[in-house]
Order: C-alpha cells, then structure tokens, then sequence
C-alpha cells in the first residue's frame, strides 16, 4: 500500500483530522497529483488554522496547474498566516514571489 493509499484509509476512519489532510496534500504534491494535492490542501485549511506553510504548497500546486490568480491568493493568504504567527521571514519570501509572478 502507498503512502497516499495509507492516508485516504485513516481518513475514511477520520474524515476529519487536519494533519492527516496535510499530509496527504504533501504526498499528492511529490506525486505530482496537483489537482489532488490542491483538494487536500483547501480541505486542511478549511479545518485548521495554519502558520503559513501550508500556503506555499498549495500556491504552488496552482502554479502548476495554470491557476496563477488563485495562488497569488494562496500566497497572500499565507503572508498573512506568517505574520500573524511570528514568521516574517516566510511572509517576506511569499511577498518576493507575489512579485515574481506578476
């Protein structure tokens, strides 16, 4: 059994555990699976308050599916998470690559 087969078997258990979510956002995004990892990741974020990183994978999730209006939120959305936890490099990071993109 896979990693993400692993994780979509505990969230049939627990549909509504947070991390498990993230965690298979994040192997959906090394699979390449961006349309599945966008879903997981929306869904973690609907279920918990993240510091910022969460934002990252998920902007670029949409990046790679051309979706690069919704990332440019994603990012400043995760800006925001990272200053308001204490972050300011990461909310830094995010605003030099809101400019990158355009």
């Amino acid at each position: 059994m896979s990693r993400i087969e692993a994780l979509q078997e505990l969230l049939k258990k627990d549909p509504s555990d947070a991390l498990l979510h993230y965690m298979l956002a994040n192997e959906y995004f090394n699979a390449g699976q961006y349309v599945e990892c966008i879903a997981a990741m929306e869904k973690y974020l609907s279920l918990a308050e993240d510091e910022g990183a969460a934002y990252r994978t998920l902007a670029q999730a949409l990046v790679n599916v051309g979706r690069v209006p919704e990332a440019r939120q994603a990012y400043e959305a995760g800006s925001r998470a990272a200053v308001k936890f204490g972050h300011p490099g990461m909310a830094e990071e995010y605003q030099e690559i809101l400019k990158d993109l355009g």
